[in-house]
């Protein structure tokens, strides 16, 4: 008995800490970010330390785009002709970003968002942890970076 009450307390708490979510959060998806790290279904994490490869969001109202871009020395940005279309999806249950390409569709959850970092779930319940990047310049080339 005394587990049923324990289990239902954090099963509260749980609930009640999740962020909603609203409209005009969704902006601040746009930019650069890279993973920080993956956190598994069974609560192992997978840390990244530097990334190459960082994900550019560019989402206007509900719809985008989500494009793998390679950082350069330079503070410049490689990037292919391939993307994922992202949508924005609220519904009672949590906000949901639904990628497609010409090869694949899925859903992951948008489960908090803030100017730094967000974090999303897939439908193998990993949750990705994201956080802010941009370019940076270690050429030292006097140049400025965009």
């Amino acid at each position: 008995m005394k587990n049923a009450f324990m289990i239902l307390v954090l099963s509260l708490l749980f609930v009640s800490c999740k962020q909603e979510i609203k409209p005009a959060d969704i902006e601040k998806l746009n930019g650069y970010w890279e993973i920080e790290k993956v956190v598994f279904d069974k609560g192992e994490e997978k840390a990244y330390g530097m990334n190459e490869n960082f994900d550019f969001f560019k989402i206007k109202g509900a719809k985008g785009t989500r494009t793998k871009v390679m950082a350069q020395l330079d503070g410049t940005f490689l990037t292919t002709d391939t993307f994922e279309n992202v949508s924005v999806r609220f519904t009672d249950k949590g906000t949901f970003l639904d990628y497609n390409t010409d090869y694949a569709k899925w859903t992951e959850e948008l489960i908090s968002i803030s100017d730094e970092e967000f974090v999303v779930k897939n439908d193998q319940n990993k949750e990705y942890y994201y956080k802010k990047t941009g370019p940076i310049n270690i050429l030292n080339d006097g140049k400025k970076t965009k």
